[in-house]
């Protein structure tokens, strides 16, 4: 039976159960580092799930660096002992679902970072997609819409602007989740918005100037809202 149309949980135990039969698939034909995995047509079939699933539970043990996938050629057990591979599945397999105030708390910590980072390595071409953010966000706040998606557009450039390629995966792998649950909790109040404009703008200010330091307190200032929502003061 095909498994289409599941709901976020069922589709987050889903992907956990694939990766458990990859496993196990690993261990009984005793797959060594580079020998190549059933396609994701044969493993779907056998696993009684659509190839997306199985292709998104690869994907999931790519991140991790535990199969390698070749374009045209098919799927690969990646330069890892069977004892480290076995150990590092069942933590992921332990891993559950992040809440919301989590990714929240990861995303502060994260941002006060790249804040710093990009007064002290923003570019010309940064400022520009930075501003075009920031005056986007504006356009949508001064015309009454919702603006989260804008909100976040202009703290990834920030972090693109950090010129550090982990942090900016970090924030890309969260910032869905966020924008997905933003309004559901209500974190933020509508009539906040405005003071958001003015917040941004302060931020920009401060990369712009090249100042780290303030650049990281500008932020921690705009978070204010959202640390009273992870911290309870």
């Amino acid at each position: 039976m095909k498994l289409d149309i599941l709901a976020k949980t069922e589709t987050f135990d889903l992907q956990k159960m694939i990766i458990s039969k990859i496993r196990d698939l690993i261990n009984a034909k005793n797959l060594e580092p580079g020998d190549k995995l059933p396609s994701e047509r044969m493993l779907s079939e056998k696993f009684e799930v659509t190839r997306s699933n199985v292709r998104e539970a690869i994907q999931k043990l790519e991140f991790y660096g535990l199969l390698k996938s070749i374009p045209q050629s098919g799927t690969f057990v990646a330069n890892i002992g069977v004892t480290a591979l076995n150990g590092m599945i069942e933590d992921i397999l332990r891993l559950e679902q992040p809440s919301f105030k989590s990714l929240v708390e990861t995303r502060i910590l994260l941002e006060l970072k790249t804040a710093r980072l990009a007064a002290l390595r923003r570019t010309d071409e940064d400022l520009v997609k930075m501003k075009e953010a920031l005056d986007a966000y504006s356009e949508k706040v001064n015309n009454g819409e919702d603006a989260v998606q804008e909100d976040l557009l202009f703290h990834l450039a920030i972090a693109k602007a950090s010129g550090n390629s982990t942090m900016n995966t970090f924030m890309l792998i969260i910032t869905p989740e966020i924008i997905t649950n933003f309004e559901k909790y209500h974190v933020c109040d509508k009539s906040l918005a405005e003071l958001g404009i003015v917040e941004h703008q302060s931020i920009f200010d401060a990369i712009k100037k090249q100042d780290p330091q303030l650049a990281k307190q500008k932020m921690k200032e705009h978070f204010k809202i959202l640390y009273q929502y992870c911290y309870n003061t």
